[in-house]
């Protein structure tokens, strides 16, 4: 490892330690989406907190978190094991924020950035595939589980250099939903389409 990507790697994950989600509710002046909601910083509990407007901008800024410093390493020439370690820490920066008291999100939108540089035709697959799985099932952690397990081999398929890294990150983002595959067990996760009427509960939903 060269110190130039040493750099990157560290610069991947403190760039991916800030919590858009955090940032934005407090700009738009909506409550911490720690403490409200599901208790999860990222775009699903952001729409249901403040709407459409600020939930887009969420998913923008994690997206450009993973996409970003993957996309500099890849045009540079970083070899593809590397760039797995790269989106990794972003993703790893976005679960525990060094900014945020280690507080963050499920890092799917930030994976889906550190894969975007594979090609856009990835991401095409991948963004079908969690739109397919959601409007099948209408539950937004299942479509990113079901996405993350399809990416390997979407992967292998168009680019079978990058199926590694790729798998490494898939690993990380279902094992990330280790509390919704119990819910989803359990009969007890929340389907996307039902947060909004439960906003106002006691109960909060769960992502």
């Amino acid at each position: 490892m060269t110190p130039l990507v040493l750099m990157i790697i560290i610069g991947a994950y403190l760039l991916g330690s800030i919590s858009s989600a955090v940032l934005i509710c407090r700009l738009y002046g909506l409550p911490d989406p720690r403490e409200n909601g599901s208790g999860n910083p990222g775009a699903t509990n952001v729409l249901r907190l403040g709407g459409r407007g600020a939930a887009a901008s969420v998913l923008v800024c994690d997206i450009l978190k993973g996409m970003l410093p993957v996309w500099i390493s890849y045009f540079i020439g970083v070899n593809p094991f590397m760039l797995g370690i790269i989106g990794i820490a972003a993703c790893l920066g976005h679960i525990y924020p060094i900014f945020f008291h280690f507080r963050g999100g499920k890092g799917v939108a930030t994976a889906l950035g550190s894969l975007a540089p594979i090609g856009w035709d990835l991401s095409g697959l991948l963004i079908s595939t969690w739109v397919l799985t959601v409007l099948m099932t209408g539950y937004s952690s299942l479509g990113s589980m079901v996405t993350a397990l399809a990416a390997p081999l979407f992967t292998w398929w168009i680019k079978p250099e990058y199926t590694m890294p790729v798998a490494m990150l898939s690993c990380l983002i279902v094992l990330r939903h280790h509390d919704n595959v119990r819910r989803l067990l359990e009969g007890e996760e929340s389907k996307i389409w039902n947060k909004f009427q439960r906003k106002n509960k006691t109960t909060p939903p769960q992502d």
